[in-house]
């Protein structure tokens, strides 16, 4: 069975109503999205951060996956399927994809201050300060934020590796690590790109661009795919 790596970007959970990464208006009560996702701006100022999360986690929960996600889920019929995300959404979960790999943390996790490998599901969409972890630390969301590490990175790159297709799906390939991941792929990998504003001008011998949104192009990407295979 062919190996089948994705990277899904913030274009595809904005067409379930999230709100895509740049373009969280710009300012949340006149903060730039950047200061509220940082250790400093933990350090400083905690529930500032928690509020940021609690409305972002609480309008996750109102979504619910698209066209894209489920098309996915079916592709695993055919094919050894693996996702890797930028999103810190749970989308792909939920619509069935049963390999995912998070580069940027989950939204609907938290984890320990003192004790990073403490993570925790959280029932709901809010998180107190007061609220702690079993040794008694305050918990954060389970995000990377800015200047912290990637740490799935070196796994993601392992997966890219041995891919025998490598999807791009909604995302502008301009956020780095994940934007060098394609450079990974196998030289003779095909390599298609899903995105309705990609940054990449020309196709290439192996790379392929499909200009659509994902709820309308991923289904007929992964059909013509499926149709391929039988």
């Amino acid at each position: 069975m062919k190996h089948i790596v994705v990277l899904t970007g913030a274009g595809i959970s904005a067409e379930s109503g999230i709100k895509t990464f740049r373009d969280d208006d710009g300012l949340w009560q006149n903060h730039r999205f950047e200061e509220l996702a940082t250790p400093e701006a933990w350090a400083s100022n905690p529930q500032l951060v928690l509020d940021f999360y609690n409305a972002r986690r609480k309008q996750l929960l109102e979504c619910q996956p698209n066209a894209a996600h489920l098309a996915l889920v079916d592709l695993e019929n055919y094919f050894q399927v693996q996702i890797i995300t930028q999103n810190v959404d749970d989308l792909h979960e939920r619509a069935g994809s049963k390999n995912v790999l998070h580069l940027h943390g989950e939204l609907r996790k938290v984890r320990s201050t003192n004790y990073p490998e403490l993570i925790y599901e959280l029932e709901g969409w809010e998180l107190k300060l007061g609220d702690q972890c079993e040794k008694g630390a305050q918990l954060r969301p389970h995000i990377v934020w800015f200047g912290e590490m990637v740490k799935n990175i070196e796994p993601a790159i392992q997966l890219v590796e041995k891919a025998d297709y490598l999807v791009v799906i909604g995302t502008s390939l301009m956020v780095y690590p994940a934007a060098g991941l394609i450079n990974y792929a196998p030289k003779n990998c095909p390599i298609t790109l899903i995105d309705p504003k990609t940054k990449l001008a020309e196709q290439g011998p192996g790379l392929r661009i499909i200009a659509s949104n994902a709820a309308d192009g991923v289904p007929k990407y992964v059909q013509e795919l499926i149709q391929h295979q039988k």
